[in-house]
């Protein structure tokens, strides 16, 4: 791991960033005001709340910070494992447990390093818990929950988003690895999988594929590329998004045992153009995606609003980050369906990583840039 440069808080920035619609190219009125909470983070990956005031923050080169509006980010907390970083991997997701006021846990993952523990070579998405400290400034009681299997030498396509059940387990994006792209229909390894385990790091029994021989215990569901985004939505159920190749970018609801396709069916094609496989978009026995972006537009970060704190019309909403646009998506739900698309903070200009409503009801958003931003987003008056 290294160390980042100290970031620094900026107090008096605010600006107003006009929102445009992509829906027939029309503008619309809707904006919001930006609050700059902190800037010159190191290519910030995630955040997550411990109170009202206080949050916690990922940056991709392996350290995690304690971010409060009014002060300095702190200096990196200690105690956290190796971190293998470089290009896509690193310290990533990071979420408090929804009993974190009265057990301080938090749950992150990360890019892990072969060692003589997990055995194989090369690198692989970990998922640890850890009590956050009395004082916030290190991480205590460190359990490695998970380790996708096989490792494999990439620094690509590692996943990495956490999810708490409304049962209490935890689910796992992980990637396909890139190269390894046909292990995600396979049931043996890990690669384009979503997994569900306890806190404890066993698997629940009623996992879809738990006594199956072959098959490895803890996965939920097969066929996924890169799922950067994944939260539970206001029905209770796991919503997630993923990477297409080049186009075919993807929104599910993953459910136990079902197959999403990839790399058999895509709307997307290979880098270059060219199909990928048989070049299908559809084939028995493998889901559709409930929405899709071509051109891809590289999402990352995921949440519902709740709250009404921006008005009525944005109650309920979907909120996507763009990272090759540089955008975030707002998106109307209906049925189930994806019906409108409104584009925020275009103006920004910056690669959007992670959206997160916070305990005041209102969003919060990092940038990743390598000096990147926390942003509050204000309702304009």
């Amino acid at each position: 791991m290294r160390m980042c440069k100290s970031a620094v808080l900026l107090i008096t920035y605010a600006t107003i960033i006009s929102a445009t619609a992509q829906d027939a190219g029309k503008a619309n009125t809707s904006s919001v005001r930006t609050e700059v909470i902190a800037q010159d983070l190191d290519h910030p990956w995630a955040v997550a709340f411990i109170d009202k005031q206080r949050m916690l923050v990922t940056e991709r080169s392996g350290n995690l910070r304690v971010v409060q509006a009014g002060s300095p980010p702190s200096a990196p907390i200690t105690g956290l494992p190796r971190i293998d970083a470089g290009s896509q991997g690193g310290l990533l997701d990071v979420i408090t447990d929804s009993k974190f006021a009265s057990n301080r846990t938090i749950y992150f993952c990360y890019s892990e390093e072969a060692n003589a523990k997990t055995g194989g070579n090369g690198n692989s998405t970990a998922l640890a818990s850890a009590r956050l400290s009395d004082d916030a400034k290190k991480l205590e009681q460190i359990k490695v929950l998970f380790s996708q299997q096989p490792k494999f030498n990439s620094r690509a396509h590692f996943g990495c988003r956490i999810v708490e059940n409304t049962d209490g387990s935890l689910f796992l994006t992980l990637g396909d690895r890139f190269s390894r792209m046909q292990d995600a229909q396979t049931l043996n390894t890990h690669h384009g999988k979503i997994i569900r385990i306890n806190k404890d790091g066993s698997t629940p029994s009623n996992n879809p594929y738990v006594g199956k021989a072959g098959a490895l215990p803890e996965i939920w569901s097969i066929g996924h590329r890169n799922v950067q985004g994944a939260t539970l939505g206001t029905d209770g159920q796991l919503w997630t998004h993923e990477h297409g190749p080049q186009g075919g970018d993807e929104i599910n609801k993953p459910q136990a045992g079902k197959n999403y396709g990839w790399p058999v069916i895509t709307y997307g094609e290979n880098y270059g153009g060219g199909k990928i496989g048989e070049g299908l978009t559809a084939k028995a026995g493998m889901e559709q995606p409930l929405h899709q972006w071509t051109p891809s537009i590289a999402p990352s970060g995921m949440t519902f609003l709740r709250s009404d704190k921006y008005g009525k019309a944005w109650q309920g909403n979907l909120f996507v980050g763009s990272l090759k646009f540089r955008y975030l998506a707002r998106l109307e739900i209906k049925d189930g369906k994806v019906v409108r698309e409104e584009r925020l903070l275009q103006n920004l200009e910056q690669r959007i990583r992670d959206v997160r409503e916070g305990p005041d009801g209102l969003l919060y958003v990092l940038t990743d840039e390598g000096r990147g931003q926390l942003l509050r987003l204000l309702p304009v008056q």
